[in-house]
């Protein structure tokens, strides 16, 4: 089972190595210490903090029916347009996500920079890469 440093877990919670540190102290995470006695965090206690810590983060709202799970809410960055296409850039927390839809769709929505939004993903290809 891997285990990670503060700073490892700071990176991928997205918060600073002080905020991790907090909440080990506070209780919220478990930490151990490894054989040269530096706290770590086990692979299965982080990954269960990360996913309790998001519930809630994005919700869907009860408002809408869909079949799709993955949602990212966030903040409009930028919008290319053409005469057919847009092309529609969203910052959601650390990731940044880049969507192609029609120049109809974004006139319609009033898609322009600094609205908010819900990204919804759905593929039926996925990949992973191990870090």
């Amino acid at each position: 089972m891997p285990s990670y440093s503060i700073g490892q877990a700071a990176g991928l919670l997205g918060v600073s190595s002080e905020t991790v540190r907090r909440w080990a102290d506070g209780g919220r995470l478990r930490m151990d210490r490894d054989g040269s006695g530096n706290r770590v965090i086990d692979g299965v206690s982080l990954a269960a903090f990360a996913k309790e810590r998001a519930a809630g983060m994005h919700p869907v709202s009860d408002a809408v029916s869909t079949s799709v799970r993955n949602s990212f809410a966030g903040i409009v960055t930028a919008v290319r347009v053409d005469d057919v296409a847009a092309q529609v850039e969203i910052q959601s927390g650390p990731h940044r996500l880049v969507s192609l839809v029609t120049r109809e769709s974004v006139e319609e929505l009033g898609i322009d920079v600094g609205v908010t939004v819900t990204a919804r993903v759905k593929s039926t290809n996925v990949h992973i890469d191990l870090a």
